[in-house]
Formats: C-alpha cells, structure tokens, sequence
C-alpha cells in the first residue's frame, strides 16, 4: 500500500514526505470502528486510502446526522492543526479498509513550517467546510430519494468499487431520518434499476442515472473539491 494513495499526501512536494514518510503507519480500520468521539482528543490523524469515514454530529439524546464524508481525497483531524485540539464530530468508519495515520504531534510541528502542506490543508479544510454546509442545505431542502443519491455518489468517487457493504439501518443513522424512509428510497432506485439491494450489500448499477437523479448538491461539493484541490495542489508543488 502506497501513502500516495491517499490525494493530500499525493499533492506534498517530495522533501515533505521524506520527513513525513517513517511516521505514516498503516492501519486496517474495520466498519462501525470510532477513530474520534465529539470533544475527545487524538493522538493521530488518519489519511484514507480505502477506508471511507463519515463525520456526524451526535446529539444529547444519542441521534445522529452525517456531516460530511471523508476518503482518499482527504484526513480525519482537521481541528488539531485549526487550533481546536478537540474535535465537535464523532468519526466512524463508513467502509472498512486501510489508512495511513500520523501522530499529531509531527502534523502540527510540519503545519507550522507553513509552506506547501499548510496550503494543502487549508484548501482541504474549506472543501471540507463546502461539503458539510451543502449536507445541511440538502438534509433541510431535498427528498430522501435524492440524499440517498447524493450519499452514495459520494461514496462511490472514494471507493475503487461500485459495491458498498451497508445497512440500510446505518444509512438511516447518516442521513438523519428513519429507516423506513430509507427502505422506501432504496426501492425507487432499485425499482428503477439503477441500483441492487441485499442484505447490506449496495450495488450500483447505473451510475449516469444516479448523477441525473441527484440534487444539485452533489455537483456543488465535487466541483468546490475540484476547484480547491486540482489546482492548488498543483500550485503548492511548484
């Protein structure tokens, strides 16, 4: 497994990831695993590469909603290096598989270098913001059939795989509704043969349907990624 697997890591200039390379250590994380709770601290950052995490806001009562999902395009543990120290989500794995993890300690001390890293994760930081401010624009104005979409055209750009092991009791808990409105979306979409349900096991199988199913917030967060990532990265390098 290569960390440059991982597009942040890709976008570092080689010099960086020589100091950053020793500390990388691989880790296979399983689903349902919790790398962060809200207002705990980590020691580690994590830089997907197979593994999807999904960042959700916990309520008193125990409900949640997702936030924001992170992949190979990203890191988990934005507010250690924003000056936080805690974080205000909870981060469970979405998707099991691997992942690069850091210690914190080296990030902060290699963020306050300034320079190309810096620059990368404070244009990954604003697509982060961009995605989860259009999560909540979605979740308020949208049908459920149309976050459904949404949720599993995002999944799918961080996954090598049109398959994704889930139940639909675990998409209920990231999208903030009930089961029920789940199970109903799901048979629209498989009614229409754009995807195959069964047992936990989503299998996309007309991806252009999706894309012209799915509310403009999909467009609107990979667009922002494209924008902010593409580019710039490009420019750090140089």
């Amino acid at each position: 497994m290569d960390a440059r697997q991982n597009k942040l890591l890709a976008a570092l200039p080689a010099p960086i990831m020589e100091r950053l390379l020793p500390h990388l250590e691989p880790v296979r994380l399983i689903l349902g695993q919790v790398l962060c709770e809200s207002g705990g601290t980590q020691k580690h950052v994590y830089f997907p590469v197979s593994v999807i995490v999904s960042l959700l806001y916990v309520m008193e009562d125990g409900a949640s909603a997702e936030i924001a999902v992170v992949g190979n395009d990203g890191m988990v543990g934005i507010a250690l290096f924003m000056g936080g120290e805690t974080s205000t989500n909870r981060a469970l794995v979405q998707s099991a598989g691997y992942a690069f993890r850091l210690p914190v300690w080296l990030l902060k001390q290699e963020f306050e270098r300034g320079g190309p890293l810096q620059h990368i994760l404070l244009r990954y930081t604003q697509a982060l913001i961009t995605q989860m401010a259009q999560t909540a624009v979605c979740n308020r104005h949208h049908c459920i059939d149309q976050q459904l979409c949404r949720w599993l055209l995002l999944s799918l750009d961080r996954l090598t795989s049109n398959e994704l092991v889930m139940t639909q009791e675990l998409i209920a808990n990231m999208l903030g509704v009930r089961r029920e409105g789940v199970t109903e979306a799901a048979g629209h979409l498989q009614a229409d043969g754009l995807i195959q349900y069964s047992r936990g096991h989503i299998l996309v199988l007309d991806r252009p349907g999706l894309e012209a199913r799915v509310c403009e917030c999909y467009r609107v967060v990979k667009h922002e990624y494209t924008r902010l990532m593409a580019n710039n990265c490009a420019n750090a390098i140089k």
